[in-house]
């Protein structure tokens, strides 16, 4: 192999190599600021592609994807000349690669310092008390500025929000005083309505275990008038039921007599103190001792 035939292979090697190095793949959410002679050319996009060696160049590759910029905290005055210290944080995506490259040398400190210039702005026009509740109000005014200013740079502000608002430690004091207060207040309401419904609700149970031992109480009362009523009616039942079978049997008088001498004889086994004879037992008994005097007349005749 000849000195020519060597340079060829050499040659051939470094220009494929050269080729080699010159393709560029794309990335999602990457874009390519391609220079010719150290001019803007082109912007590459997502895929394959070529640059002419030593003429090309990639002057900057460009993220799409929303970025995050977490400014230190910056002192602000407001409107009652109280100093507080605030940082923000702001949400941005890179929407024209070729004014990000070209339109500003620095654009997160320039996106820094327009934020704080901007915050001071808005502050200085608010007193404390509306500092620290319309934080939201500031963050709408703060991104629609951002995002106005940097359109020229091909960023577009998506959201910027207050991190922390810092007031001075005296104010810081005082501000947690009231807030314990507040809680302490809040605690003492919850506890005084617990009570409360504590109170009520062993007042209902007493009134309801009222309720329930007097309807207790009245239903056995009515229990034990039914059971007397019950009893009443039976001793009556059983009394006519006797009084039925006695006059079916139609009874003669002397049966009827010397049933009543039982009962009279029952009664004056008793403790009463007094005894009321009826009439037809009065009868019967003059009729005994008549018998009585007659049986002892026979018996003196007789001797």
């Amino acid at each position: 192999m000849g000195p020519v035939e060597v340079a060829l292979i050499v040659v051939g090697i470094i220009a494929i190599i050269v080729i080699i190095r010159n393709i560029r793949v794309v990335q999602q959410a990457k874009a390519y600021v391609v220079e010719r002679l150290g001019a803007y050319k082109t912007t590459w996009g997502v895929g394959l592609h070529f640059k002419v060696p030593f003429i090309e160049r990639v002057a900057k590759v460009v993220s799409l994807k929303e970025q995050v910029a977490d400014f230190q905290p910056q002192p602000v005055i407001t409107k009652d000349n109280v100093t507080m210290q605030i940082d923000t944080v702001v949400y941005y995506e890179i929407t024209d690669p070729k004014l990000y490259t070209y339109g500003i040398e620095n654009p997160i400190t320039a996106i820094e310092n327009l934020s704080a210039t901007t915050l001071r702005n808005i502050i200085g026009e608010l007193e404390l008390d509306q500092t620290l509740t319309s934080r939201d109000i500031i963050n709408t005014k703060m991104r629609t500025i951002l995002d106005e200013a940097t359109d020229p740079w091909g960023i577009k502000v998506n959201r910027v929000e207050l991190k922390n608002i810092l007031p001075p430690k005296e104010i810081q004091n005082a501000m947690e005083k009231q807030m314990k207060a507040e809680r302490e207040r809040r605690e003492a309401i919850l506890r005084a309505e617990g009570e409360k419904k504590s109170a009520i609700l062993i007042a209902e149970g007493e009134k309801e275990s009222a309720i329930l031992r007097g309807e207790a109480k009245k239903e056995a009362a009515i229990l034990e008038a039914e059971g007397r009523a019950e009893s009443i009616l039976k001793v009556q039942q059983a009394t006519a039921e006797g009084i039925r079978l006695i006059n079916e049997a139609a009874p003669s008088d002397a049966v009827i007599k010397i049933k009543a001498l039982e009962a009279f004889a029952a009664a004056a086994n008793g403790q009463a103190t007094k005894i009321i004879i009826p009439s037809e037992i009065q009868g019967l008994a003059g009729l005994a001792e008549g018998v009585v005097e007659t049986i002892r007349a026979s018996d003196k005749s007789q001797k």
